[in-house]
């Protein structure tokens, strides 16, 4: 019943299709870096091309023909997305590298900036940059999602140490598509869930405060009724090991 939005910079999301966004009062968007880039490069030569001679307006083309102008049109919709959450749930879903941690480098360069030309005592109650609001636990959850396998667990130990290095600390983990919580009575599967303990008492034990431990499901979970379904099964088959 709360406004919700979602949105994702992974290009390979399939967020309308999951949610079945017909049949749900959630706003699906998508932060595309090149409708973004296009955006920016119009923007910015309506404003600043007018009254250019030719030569002038070349050079500025060709200026914003650099990698730049990405990494800033994606930063300016990221800052977007994240100003909403001051009216509405916004859900951000992004890849633990690539974009994300470019994003996360554009907003601590942009709050730096913004402390230097203003000075830092002065900042106090006249600007909130968007670092400041992903460091405020009050306004946002940052949760890492990972599989019970070596490597995306210590990926994702490697993007928390990452975040807490920008000011940005966890609220939680989610350990997705876990046998071990599906309780597989099959021989083969039982014994590869049996590998995906240590994994997960790593996880409990050593880098999360809260966990939500995600049964592997045989069919993908799509639609309101199905994903509530899910999030009700986040509660432990191995209560030992999880901490929610």
């Amino acid at each position: 019943g709360a406004p919700v939005v979602l949105t994702t910079t992974d290009p390979a999301a399939h967020l309308a299709e999951t949610l079945e966004q017909s049949a749900l009062s959630i706003q699906v968007e998508r932060i595309d870096p090149e409708a973004e880039t296009r955006a920016y490069v119009e923007r910015v030569l309506s404003v600043r091309g007018s009254g250019m001679s030719p030569a002038e307006l070349a050079l500025l083309e060709e200026d914003l023909a650099s990698p730049c102008s990405e990494e800033v049109a994606v930063f300016h919709a990221f800052s977007r997305v994240i100003g909403r959450g001051r009216k509405e749930y916004v859900v951000i879903d992004t890849a633990p590298t690539g974009h994300t941690l470019l994003l996360l480098d554009t907003t601590g360069a942009y709050h730096h900036e913004i402390l230097r030309s203003m000075g830092e005592s002065s900042v106090a109650g006249k600007a909130v940059t968007p670092l400041m609001r992903l460091r405020d636990p009050e306004f946002t959850r940052m949760l890492i999602v990972t599989l019970p396998e070596s490597t995306p667990v210590r990926e994702a130990s490697e993007l928390q140490t990452d975040l807490r290095r920008a000011g940005i600390e966890p609220y939680g983990w989610v350990v997705n598509g876990s046998l071990l919580a599906a309780g597989t009575t099959d021989p083969l599967l039982a014994a590869r869930a049996l590998e995906e303990k240590p994994l997960i008492e790593v996880v409990v034990n050593d880098l999360a405060d809260r966990i939500a431990l995600v049964p592997w499901l045989i069919e993908e979970p799509v639609g309101e009724d199905q994903l509530l379904a899910l999030a009700g099964a986040s509660s432990a088959e191995t209560p030992e090991l999880v901490k929610i």
